[in-house]
């Protein structure tokens, strides 16, 4: 099987598919959504909250864990699966998206980038030999290339230049050092602009990756324009390998990337709103601090089955979010992280029986908002 990923099922009519991808740490079956644990921890829960729920893989960052705690306590825990009690697979974020994120406080350079911590300010330098040697120590089992995330909106000119900074990276990355075992992803830049993204798609695909990231999207533009982003990519990434699209986890959105060929999807979505009170349902998303929720003694979500509506009501959990109680982010994370693994296994479930017009036409996919 061509790098780690077989192709079990196909719908016959869109682009979506189900695979199988064979990592170091365990087989990850696709379409599948990554829980973002950027320092080692996904927020409010624990790994074996994530195994209750199906976790197969989970993703944390390169830039913050060269930050804190640093590469050498690392290596000296064995690598991050051992530091963290995490025994199934990792992918590692370049530091890339912090070119993008923290661009206030970076400078680019042909080489890299030169960052002052977000932390304490001191300055350090991380390009893609850094990047790469920090990915190595902590031995994930997908490694992401060093790259430049363009903003939205970027002029051309800018990210004519910004595409052939991240090809040269790409080279570099995948020229470093690995950790045995580890894959080596490449990331499709290019912004808004159609020829850019194929040009930047045909060069990394003759650099032989095991895998291909769309990076670049969920960067603030329309929602028209991420689609067409995924579309101006798709048909030149080779078919047997995985497609990625970077930083999306609305499940209405990963449904339609789906159903554009692509096969994993990362986000920071479900912990963050679940930290503001907000539940990720069918029918939208949910304020659960709301006053209207005050005597309403159901579940977060009526059919749910995580162990938060199985268990406790709406009331319960809006209590403990408006009286400060860590219990409540707890219950509201393991809920939206459920809502999100289960819209994945449905999907998969759909590609295999044929059913997955009916995902694309149902609840799942709303945008409405409570």
């Amino acid at each position: 099987m061509a790098c780690g990923f077989e192709i079990v099922a196909r719908d016959a009519g869109t682009k979506a598919r189900r695979g199988v991808l064979h990592l170091a740490h365990g087989d990850v079956e696709t379409p599948a959504f990554m829980p973002v644990g950027t320092q080692a921890t996904v927020k409010a829960l624990e790994p074996r909250d994530l195994k209750a729920e199906d976790a197969q893989i989970i993703l944390s960052n390169t830039y913050h864990l060269f930050l804190r705690p640093g590469a050498e306590t690392i290596a000296a825990a064995g690598g991050l699966h051992r530091f963290m009690g995490w025994n199934r697979p990792i992918l590692t974020d370049s530091g890339g998206f912090q070119v993008f994120s923290l661009a206030k406080i970076r400078k680019l350079t042909p080489e890299g980038v030169v960052f002052n911590s977000h932390i304490d300010g001191h300055e350090f330098f991380m390009g893609p030999k850094e990047s790469m040697e920090m990915q190595r120590v902590i031995g994930s089992d997908i490694a992401m290339v060093f790259d430049e995330c363009l903003p939205y909106p970027c002029d051309r000119a800018r990210a004519e230049k910004s595409v052939e900074t991240t090809l040269g990276w790409a080279r570099m990355s995948l020229e470093a050092p690995h950790a045995e075992g580890q894959q080596v992803f490449g990331i499709v830049q290019g912004g808004v602009y159609d020829d850019l993204r194929r040009h930047c798609a045909e060069e990394l695909v003759k650099m032989d990756f095991p895998g291909y990231a769309i990076g670049g999207v969920s960067v603030g533009e329309p929602e028209a324009e991420m689609y067409q982003a995924v579309e101006a990519c798709v048909p030149f990434l080779p078919e047997e390998k995985p497609r990625y699209v970077m930083g999306l986890g609305v499940p209405h959105q990963m449904a339609q990337c789906v159903a554009r060929g692509i096969d994993m999807f990362d986000c920071v979505l479900p912990t963050r709103i679940a930290r503001h009170g907000t539940a990720v349902t069918r029918a939208g998303n949910v304020a659960i601090k709301a006053a209207q929720w005050a005597r309403d003694f159901g579940p977060v979500e009526e059919g749910c089955e995580c162990y938060c509506c199985r268990n406790f009501s709406r009331a319960y959990v809006r209590h403990l979010l408006n009286a400060g109680e860590i219990l409540g982010v707890r219950l509201l994370t393991i809920h939206n992280v459920h809502r999100l693994l289960e819209t994945m296994r449905e999907i998969r479930v759909s590609i295999s029986d044929g059913s997955f017009a009916d995902i694309l036409n149902s609840k799942l996919t709303t945008k409405e908002t409570k």
